[in-house]
């Protein structure tokens, strides 16, 4: 079976729409790893039955804001209900990667009280986008956690189609007390094979010294 969620969001008016699906199949540890949107493989009509089930379920506990409704997909196209994330997720930027839209900006708007910006006939797919965790840990040890002073730290360019989001910078520790990802690496190209050659070239330019990370585990993935 595969991990595929759908982002969804709601207004306090009664409108809801889903912002298309993520694939998160590739994990460890039971924890996401790499993330694509859209899902590989993914029909329309599945997409909206998949979607349309997402919505019915936010809207059933009068919920309001960003969410997440993650589903277990079968090979058959059966799928079963996981998991609600009530929150944005670390993977938002392939949504927001595929679609133009600012979930941010959405979320602060919905908080005020305003409408939703779109329809769900509005919003449209463009491209394919991939999201990949850098961590400080070691693949070849169970992926244990690593610690160190991030000697050297020199992120992939940031261009229309690389984004790097990240919150620590060149000297600073990576201690226990936190999550050991140092950053999440979004793409975006035209499609997914594109988009995947971009992940790999972002990548190979990712130098990071003083701590070991799983950047040659994900070239490879």
């Amino acid at each position: 079976p595969r991990h595929v969620e759908f982002q969804v969001f709601c207004d306090s008016h009664g409108n809801g729409v889903y912002l298309f699906e993520r694939d998160c199949s590739v994990q460890r540890r039971h924890q996401k790893v790499i993330e694509e949107a859209p899902a590989p493989g993914m029909s329309v009509a599945l997409r909206e039955q998949m979607g349309d089930a997402a919505i019915k379920a936010a809207q059933a506990i009068n919920y309001v804001g960003a969410g997440t409704v993650e589903f277990l997909l079968d090979a058959d196209g059966s799928f079963y209900f996981m998991e609600m994330n009530t929150r944005l997720q670390v993977e938002h930027p392939v949504t927001e990667a595929i679609t133009g839209e600012d979930l941010v900006a959405w979320q602060l708007s919905v908080a005020d009280g305003g409408t939703l910006p779109k329809s769900q006939a509005e919003l449209t797919i463009s491209g394919h986008a991939f999201e990949a965790r850098i961590y400080a840990e070691d693949p070849s040890n169970e992926f244990l956690p690593a610690t160190g002073k991030l000697n050297l730290l020199q992120p992939p360019i940031e261009s229309a189609h690389v984004r790097v989001d990240t919150g620590v910078v060149q000297g600073d520790d990576v201690s226990v007390y936190y999550d050991p990802m140092i950053a999440k690496l979004v793409v975006w190209d035209e499609d997914r094979e594109k988009a995947r050659q971009r992940l790999l070239v972002a990548l190979r330019d990712y130098y990071i010294d003083g701590v070991t990370t799983n950047i040659d585990f994900l070239y490879n993935v």
